[in-house]
């Protein structure tokens, strides 16, 4: 596991970046897995200013959203459906039938979209880590093994997106569907950027903790090719 820390979160989504343009670069038809939530968004706003102003080229690229809200429609302002539009795709020229977000309620649709998933090869996969060590929506308890699935969220998980539903977390949605850790592994490449002193303490016991389902994102000890991308305040814990 490479770590990386940068002075702030500009920083750390530039830093960012180069790992993802170095895998476009090499690969203009990569298959790229994509992450959602405030800890990617300027890693994504440095990917808009890349195409605007040097051309960089998506048009071949193929992306496999992690998860989204079960029971949101996917024009309501908080679905990562228009998250990811409004924040990226809608700035780029990726074919909009190369961009796959999962969806349904059911464990038969999320069978179907981890079957898609094992047809393509992904060449980067990018994570956010939540305060309690989830990636995706794999919450504490969550085996290693596990593929896409329907997931019902801790409270800690409603409370901390509250913000984003006038902080109310009465309009949270209370399910999601996700793609698993087993899922999450499957990539060539991981890519996990975070910044804010409220992620140190799960950033340490995913780096310095040992690999246990109490924090999902230690699983990623088990994978060949990891890089980390933090701001000095997720990384305020480490011992390094």
């Amino acid at each position: 596991m490479r770590v990386i820390v940068c002075k702030d979160y500009n920083e750390m989504s530039e830093k960012a970046f180069e790992v993802m343009k170095d895998v476009i670069t090499k690969n203009p038809k990569a298959v790229l897995g994509l992450a959602t939530g405030s800890s990617p968004e300027g890693l994504y706003k440095c990917m808009v200013r890349d195409h605007e102003e040097n051309g960089t080229s998506y048009q071949d690229i193929t992306t496999y959203n992690l998860d989204e809200y079960v029971g949101l429609p996917k024009n309501h302002p908080e679905s990562y459906y228009t998250f990811m539009h409004k924040n990226l795709f809608d700035h780029i020229d990726i074919k909009e039938e190369n961009t796959h977000l999962p969806s349904g309620s059911t464990q038969e649709e999320a069978d179907a979209y981890e079957k898609q998933w094992d047809a393509v090869t992904c060449d980067l996969q990018l994570l956010g880590i939540g305060r309690n060590g989830h990636i995706g929506f794999n919450e504490p308890g969550t085996p290693f093994a596990q593929t896409t699935h329907i997931v019902d969220l801790t409270p800690s998980t409603i409370e901390a997106n509250s913000r984003f539903f006038d902080h109310d977390i009465n309009k949270v949605p209370k399910q999601a569907i996700s793609m698993g850790i087993g899922s999450i592994l499957k990539a060539k490449k991981i890519l996990l950027v975070a910044s804010g002193a409220e992620k140190a303490d799960a950033v340490k016991a995913m780096i310095e903790g040992p690999a246990t389902e109490s924090c999902p994102a230690s699983a990623l000890q088990k994978h060949d090719d990891v890089v980390v991308v933090l701001d000095q305040a997720a990384a305020a814990g480490l011992d390094r």
